[in-house]
């Protein structure tokens, strides 16, 4: 038999979690045609793997290139593909990129981008994932659909409001299509104002809706501080109720109050699923968060739409109001790192508490003044997460890693725009710390935290596995300088020791560089 592609003499870690075994792996097309002695077969292409180990496609469940607009500007998807990853998910934390039936629903972007600088050019998640499809990615992608930006396009300018029986409906209609034209579940982010107002009512409707469809449930919890036990009790009372499959997005303790909780959070999850309650999650590899300043603001501020918060901020009365509210926190301003900003880019790279040296304002004045000068728009650094309760985790039979990061290609690359280092190397990461450093995890558990396990939680029943029949998504990478080397202060920096990457059958990612090939599928759940 003749094949497209012949990988020889590697060392298969399958994705299942069973024991690596030597074997040569045909592919033919798009499809892992065989696996077993093939060394007196032909093929296009063949690789000698020997020494290296040959892994699925890595699967990523929670990324933002769809809501940063990379997916579309930086196809290639550079900084992950060179760690190994061949499928990304998006339309996480209550925000996707459809449905956009109404322009209200962009509003739901308008923190992660300036959506005046974007082109939007369908309504429904079917015209986006057709739109999607015409690309040329060079990753699978797949999307959930945001429960923010459903409620935007019925509720308009009052989706902070409490839908009524009837707007319910109407959000739940929008819901059902979606998951019709292909999304993969249903994401929400609790925390944020447009899903606080939302009724038990709304959730669990829509909730059924997605546990009818066996469709997933992607969660950025309410409270990841002091409050992260009420927060998974309440998504646990609406996955019992629901019947709903779960799965908490980037899953961690943020600050030491939360830290000692952890282990009860994680009580709290296996009590569940011994209840027969489907809960999973996923987390990245670092102590460091990414994520917005303005998060630091109290919630009745954090009410009100961005116009109106930057009225607020002008005002003598509130900002005094705040400065109090933000010393009441305690936060470590030495430790917090402004990654991007909208406009003042002198300020990247440097901590809150240098920012207050140079310019003699206070800490919390510091904090105030960068939203304000920014329209809101300030990404950070901010190291707050336990390094042994991220060992705990990594050990836990339903967690998975993922990056929470966004795709970019080398020439998408700014010195003024530091992403979070998750976008370069958290799966490089985690193979080195887990199992190389510290020795917690074996290669077929991290293996399978990242391909079988993820394609299992989201319902991609053809990728994953290195399996006949399966779609050709192949990693060859060395197992001896696989790493990463991407840091917060210089994160353009690609990973090391992945070899060779194959999405859909195709060569992609050829001893360090890319190959040009865009194989990329849009993924749509199939019902």
């Amino acid at each position: 038999m003749f094949y497209s592609v012949i990988i020889k003499n590697g060392n298969i870690v399958d994705g299942t979690g069973a024991e690596i075994f030597k074997a040569d792996v045909g592919i033919r097309g798009e499809k892992i045609s065989k696996i077993g002695d093939l060394q007196n077969e032909s093929a296009d292409l063949i690789l000698d793997a020997g020494g290296f180990f040959v892994a699925p496609g890595f699967i990523d469940l929670t990324t933002h290139s769809d809501t940063h607009w990379t997916l579309f500007s930086q196809p290639n998807q550079e900084s992950f593909i060179r760690q190994g990853i061949t499928t990304i998910l998006g339309g996480h934390g209550g925000c996707s990129l459809a449905p956009l039936i109404k322009k209200e629903a962009l509003g739901a972007l308008e923190r992660l981008l300036d959506i005046t600088e974007i082109n939007i050019n369908w309504q429904t998640t079917k015209e986006f994932l057709d739109y999607a499809e015409r690309i040329e990615l060079a990753v699978n992608f797949a999307t959930l659909v945001g429960h923010e930006t459903l409620r935007r396009n019925i509720l308009d300018d009052n989706s902070d409001k409490t839908a009524n029986k009837e707007q319910i409906k109407q959000i739940n209609d929008l819901l059902e299509k979606s998951l019709n034209d292909g999304a993969f579940g249903l994401s929400t982010n609790f925390g944020k104002k447009y899903s606080k107002s939302a009724s038990e009512k709304e959730i669990l409707f829509l909730f059924k809706t997605v546990a009818g469809n066996n469709a997933i449930s992607a969660h950025h919890l309410e409270d990841e501080g002091k409050n992260l036990l009420p927060a998974i009790s309440k998504l646990i009372t609406f996955l019992r109720e629901s019947g709903a499959k779960g799965h908490i997005s980037h899953f961690k303790a943020l600050g030491r109050e939360a830290w000692e909780n952890f282990e009860n959070a994680l009580n709290m999850i296996e009590r569940a699923q011994k209840e027969g309650i489907f809960l999973s999650c996923d987390f990245f590899p670092y102590t460091s968060t990414g994520s917005n300043l303005v998060s630091f603001l109290p919630a009745w501020i954090l009410a009100e739409n961005k116009e109106k918060i930057l009225r607020l901020l002008k005002e003598k009365e509130v900002r005094e109001t705040l400065k109090s509210y933000l010393k009441s926190l305690t936060l470590h301003f030495d430790k917090i790192i402004i990654a991007s900003t909208g406009r003042d880019s002198g300020s990247i790279g440097k901590s809150i508490s240098q920012i207050s040296k140079n310019s003699g304002l206070e800490e919390e004045e510091v904090v105030i003044g960068l939203l304000e000068a920014n329209d809101l728009r300030v990404f950070i650094f901010n190291d707050i997460i336990s390094p042994k309760n991220i060992e705990i985790l990594s050990q836990k039979f339903y967690s998975m890693i993922a990056s929470d990061g966004v795709g970019y290609d080398a020439l998408g690359l700014s010195g003024n725009n530091l992403p979070h280092p998750r976008s370069f190397g958290a799966f490089p990461r985690a193979m080195s710390q887990f199992v190389k450093e510290k020795m917690i995890l074996t290669w077929e558990e991290i293996i399978h935290k990242m391909s079988g396990l993820p394609a299992q939680t989201l319902g991609i029943k053809d990728r994953g596995i290195i399996k006949e029949n399966y779609c050709a998504d192949v990693v060859v990478f060395n197992s001896e300088t696989i790493e990463d080397r991407a840091t917060c202060e210089n994160p353009f920096q690609y990973s090391a020791g992945i070899q060779y990457v194959f999405v859909n059958g195709r060569l992609t990612l050829a001893e360090n560089n890319l190959t040009g090939n865009r194989r990329g599928k849009i993924l749509r759940k199939k019902r």
